[in-house]
Order: C-alpha cells, then structure tokens, then sequence
C-alpha cells in the first residue's frame, strides 16, 4: 500500500505520502529547497513498508502543501501540523523520523505528546541550543530555483560528489521551481533568526521522554557534528548518538542501506503499539 493523498489538518490541506502496514512512523523532511516528503523518503518507504506503516508529509510551504492562511512557517507551525496530521489519521501511537529541520520538529514533538511519540530518530538534526548558522545551512537556504542553485544544493547536501548527477539536478531544479513562491516566504533574510527559531530550550529538550537516535555524517557542512549533535547529548535522557564516516548531511541517501538498517534496530525495539 502505498498512496499520495491530501489530508485536511486544522481546516487546511496537507498532502501525505503513506505506504507499509503496521506501527506508525511519522517521517519529516529538512528545509532545502525543492524537499517533499516523497522525494526525501521513499527509498527509505520502499524498503521499511513491510514491517511499518510510514507517514511522510510534506510540511507548510514545501511540495503540494500551503502555508496556512494568516501564519508563517516555522517550528511551532510545523510541530502543530504534525501533530495534527496524526490525529486526522487516527494514529494514537507512533514514532518520528526527522531530518535536519525535521528533526527538531520531531524533539519539539515529542516533547510536546510525550503519551503519543514512542521513539524519536533525529538525523542531521537542527535544534541543539546554541547551533549557529552554518555557511552552507545560509547558502542552501538562498539558493535560487534552477538548475544552478540545485547543482549547488546538492553539491553541499553530500560528500561524495557523484551522487550529484545530471537526472539528480534536473529533478532538484523542477521541484524548486514549483515551490519557489512558497518558499520564498519561509528563510528570508538574515537567516540566523530562523535557526534560532529552530532551536529548542534545554528546558524543552529535558521533558523529552522517548528516546532518540541521533545519525549524523561526520563531514556534514550544513549541521556539523559538533554544534548540532553532541550538544544534544548533554539535554536528552534517553539519547544514544551513531556517528557515520565519509557522510555528509543526508545519510539516507549516502549509506541507504546502513542508514535503513539502523532504522529497523532501533525502532523494532518498540513493537508494543
């Protein structure tokens, strides 16, 4: 089973991609322009749908699915959706996969349904307290609709540039184009205040009770290592870190089937929902 549909959450259209049958894991896409749900996770969807039932929106402003009237996107926006999209679905239980901008969304979650979310995995993860913004986070964000600004895109998102190929381009090009407006509206300059929107309180971060994986890439550009996931090991309770070499900022992508295998362990350790 696997399905594009709209899903109306709080009077306003969100559009999901579902697939897989059994407990829930909600999956959240990062902010680089272009990002949907599908395009960020069905690889990963393809391979977990047998054991899991996978939810993948795509968030305010990205893909098919508008910022509301009258807001702006943004963490709480985001968290909000979430949460939402999840009781329009009838999902009482469920686990959350986050990368970069969806991984703090998915911390901010969990702390705020502490009885819904079962585990959390932070990839790549924005939200540490005191993360700055990074070079390559800045560029990401101002990059232009285009073949140019999805070359450049893609070329920071990994490390081995051979991911980023012409057909890779091409599709990272025609997916900014079509959300350029809504885009436009979302990172506007100067951009550290949207990473400091990002950020949760450690008082925040504390009532986090699920636990949570951290993945990250030791040569990430856009969150580094060392700002945007060891510090996050000083305010979670039940926080365990994997670390993976000649990695950049989309494990998913550069190691698939480490990246599919970590999943599975970590939350096939939960099956009790």
């Amino acid at each position: 089973m696997t399905a594009l549909r709209t899903v109306t959450v709080d009077g306003s259209p969100v559009n999901v991609l579902e697939s897989g049958i059994g407990p829930a894991v909600l999956m959240l896409h990062g902010s680089g322009p272009g990002t949907t749900g599908s395009a960020a996770w069905a690889t990963t969807a393809q391979a977990l749908a047998t054991s899991w039932h996978l939810v993948a929106p795509d968030q305010a402003g990205f893909g098919r699915t508008p910022v509301p009237a009258g807001l702006r996107g943004g963490l709480r926006l985001w968290t909000e959706q979430a949460a939402g999209l999840m009781d329009a679905l009838g999902i009482e239980h469920y686990a959350v996969v986050g990368h970069s901008m969806g991984g703090a969304v998915a911390l901010a979650l969990a702390a705020a349904r502490p009885q819904q979310v079962t585990r959390v995995v932070a990839v790549s993860t924005m939200g540490a307290p005191g993360a700055p913004l990074s070079a390559d986070l800045d560029a990401v964000w101002a990059a232009p609709a285009g073949p140019l600004g999805a070359r450049d895109v893609l070329s920071r998102l990994v490390l081995d540039q051979a991911l980023v190929t012409d057909s890779a381009v091409d599709a990272r090009a025609a997916a900014m184009r079509t959300g350029a407006a809504a885009y436009a509206s979302l990172f506007p300059p100067p951009r550290t205040r949207w990473v400091e929107d990002l950020t949760l309180s450690a008082q925040t971060l504390a009532t986090v009770r699920a636990p949570v994986l951290l993945v990250h890439g030791a040569q990430d550009r856009i969150t580094p290592l060392g700002t945007a996931a060891l510090p996050l090991l000083e305010h979670l309770a039940d926080v365990r870190l994997h670390v993976l070499g000649r990695c950049g900022h989309v494990p998913a992508i550069e190691h698939p089937h480490e990246f599919r295998q970590l999943l599975s362990c970590f939350l096939g350790q939960d099956r009790s929902h």
